[in-house]
């Protein structure tokens, strides 16, 4: 089975996601064995922040690093898992809030497409980026 990184580059729509993850130094620590769940803003999620955000992002990789490490959680968890949390942390450290309520979102993201499972890990396609604060 691929790992997440694999799927994230054979799909059409995860190519800005992709990107950050290369200028961030993710992509080792993302084909590890994990597990993690991973959110993953497609290009169009990205597309929707304001002009020039990612372009400021690919030039402070902290920041970057820290908002991409805000979309991965430790440990494999499936949408059944989430409809019982109300929250949970992130790899970066702060709180993500899951309201399964009435669909599935993830802080201010819809997830679009739930439990692609991977090698280590599953993913959670998400319509926008989540930030922190």
């Amino acid at each position: 089975m691929p790992d997440i990184v694999d799927i994230a580059v054979s799909a059409d729509n995860f190519q800005t996601l992709v990107s950050a993850v290369k200028a961030a130094n993710l992509v080792d620590t993302l084909k590890s064995p994990g597990p993690f769940t991973v959110f993953a803003p497609t290009d169009d999620a990205f597309a929707k922040l304001p002009p020039g955000t990612i372009q400021t992002l690919v030039q402070n990789i902290p920041q970057l690093t820290r908002i991409l490490c805000y979309h991965v959680v430790p440990g494999k968890l499936m949408k059944a898992d989430l409809e019982k949390v109300d929250s949970i942390t992130s790899v970066e450290g702060s709180p993500i809030r899951i309201d399964c309520s009435d669909g599935f979102e993830v802080k201010n993201a819809t997830v679009i497409a739930a439990d692609i499972e991977a090698d280590n890990g599953v993913i959670h396609v998400i319509d926008r980026v989540i930030l922190m604060g």
